[in-house]
């Protein structure tokens, strides 16, 4: 066990370092060409940090497992939800733009809603729905570049605080957000092969392990980005980074793991003699998410309140996940 507990740790301090450049490098770019953090953390911070899902999943498909692929998505949407934004905001609420909130926001009902909606009727995964939500991917994508330039005001008083500082020169920048991303992908994946490896020792289901531990493993590049944010003052890139995750787990994650090879939805885990992927999972998910999204588009700001409501449903939900 000796070797294992070694490469989680080396893990663990690739994702700090890795999480510390990431973040300066992105909030540099953000503010050199007067960017909104929230949309550049709903954009590019989330591909970076969305890295570790997609490679999980893709070889999870490409071995024909179904369960890692499907829990994986879903349960990086539910950690990064009630654990990493609800972090964020129990430590630090604040105020949202709902001018840049709700383009990934809705973005993101309409691709789950579907996926649910599939789950729920049909219970499999075609092709075609994977080649769907790559395109949605990239409808996302060039939509919030729009926007990005439709609204530069909305960047104007976080680049002025800026300005007083020194800025550090692109390819400075540039490099950091690369060799940030490629460090916490490793450290993700050390703690993800050694986090499965207990797990499928202890007998817990392909699905489980998928939904909490993958999940939580692959999600660890947002939580260290978002302790990093607030660490450093930039609690907006934190929230985007999560809901811009969020959104890239049913489209690009599960997009990818669809279109390389189409799965049905697990039925390991029961509860009442009903699949509980379709009556837990999936429901929590849509609640989490409306809980987390919908009172700041309508008052503008995030409250404690919230945090703290996602927490306790995260630990409850964990609870569930291996006792049940």
């Amino acid at each position: 066990m000796l070797v294992p507990v070694l490469l989680f740790l080396l893990g663990f301090a690739l994702l700090i370092k890795g999480g510390d450049w990431f973040v300066d490098g992105s909030v540099g770019i953000a503010h050199r060409f007067h960017l909104p953090e929230l949309l550049i953390g709903a954009t590019v911070v989330s591909i970076g940090t969305t890295l570790p899902e997609v490679m999980v999943s893709s070889q999870a498909a490409i071995e024909g497992n179904a369960g890692i692929s499907y829990g994986n998505a879903i349960g990086s949407v539910i950690c990064n939800t009630s654990l990493i934004a609800a972090l964020t905001v129990a430590i630090r609420p604040g105020k949202v733009d709902p001018k840049t909130f709700r383009l990934p926001t809705l973005f993101f009902f309409l691709a789950a809603i579907s996926y649910a909606v599939v789950a729920w009727t049909a219970g499999r995964f075609a092709r075609w729905m994977g080649i769907v939500y790559l395109c949605v991917f990239v409808g996302y994508m060039i939509l919030s570049t729009l926007q990005m330039k439709k609204h530069p005001e909305l960047a104007e008083e976080e680049s002025a605080e800026e300005e007083k500082s020194t800025p550090q020169p692109l390819w400075k920048e540039l490099l950091a957000l690369v060799v940030g991303a490629a460090a916490i992908a490793v450290g993700a994946r050390f703690l993800v092969d050694n986090g499965t490896l207990i797990a499928a020792a202890l007998g817990v289901p392909d699905s489980v392990i998928g939904l909490t531990m993958v999940a939580l493993g692959t999600s660890l590049p947002e939580l260290i980005t978002a302790i990093t944010s607030l660490v450093k003052g930039h609690g907006a890139l934190s929230l985007g980074n999560v809901i811009g995750a969020n959104l890239f787990n049913i489209v690009l994650v599960s997009g990818m793991a669809i279109t390389i090879h189409p799965f049905a939805v697990p039925t390991e885990k029961t509860i009442a003699g009903l699949n509980s992927s379709l009556i837990v999972d999936l429901p929590l998910m849509l609640a989490l998410m409306a809980i987390l999204c919908l009172p700041p588009l309508r008052s503008g700001k995030m409250g404690r309140w919230q945090g703290v409501l996602l927490l306790c449903a995260y630990a409850a939900f964990t609870v569930y996940q291996f006792v049940s």
